[in-house]
């Protein structure tokens, strides 16, 4: 169906010791679009001077591209069905917890999306838990990761 890169980029600093961990996890993802950022390990798992908290660290990317996966199926369901959106939020959270000894992964993701309609076109209440839902079902994302996804629409 398609295809879709990123280049990862790391590079150890001449003054880093390696072997004994003490390296810095700062990096750079670079997209073919031509955007780049800024990523690093998250503070949880190694911390700083080795992390940098202002970069995007792998775990809150996953837990956007989520929320983004979910968010582009609602816009365009909604915008198929006629209703107008002004506005869209979501204040997406990812919980991480230990699957097995040694094993973490982030288990679940709750997508908190707060959407405003123009009043003229909106949705009402069932119509918009049909919208999320509907979005959910057709999330490549969430149809790829075994994470529990739960949707909980703010008013």
């Amino acid at each position: 169906m398609s295809e879709h890169k990123a280049t990862v980029q790391w590079r150890r600093g001449s003054d880093e010791a390696f072997a004994q961990g003490r390296y810095s996890r700062v990096h750079s993802w670079h997209f073919d679009g031509g955007s780049e950022l800024r990523a690093s390990a998250s503070p949880h798992v190694v911390p700083a001077p080795w992390s940098d908290a202002a970069a995007v660290d792998p775990e809150e990317a996953y837990v956007a591209a989520l929320s983004s996966c979910h968010m582009l199926w609602f816009l365009s369901l909604a915008a198929g069905r006629g209703y107008v959106v002004e506005s869209y939020q979501d204040e997406a959270v990812g919980h991480m917890r230990e699957v097995r000894p040694q094993r973490p992964a982030v288990t679940e993701v709750i997508l908190r999306p707060r959407v405003r309609f123009d009043p003229a076109h909106s949705a009402d209440a069932d119509q918009l838990r049909e919208l999320h839902h509907a979005a959910h079902e057709r999330c490549f994302l969430a149809n790829s990761v075994r994470t529990e996804i739960t949707i909980e629409p703010r008013e």
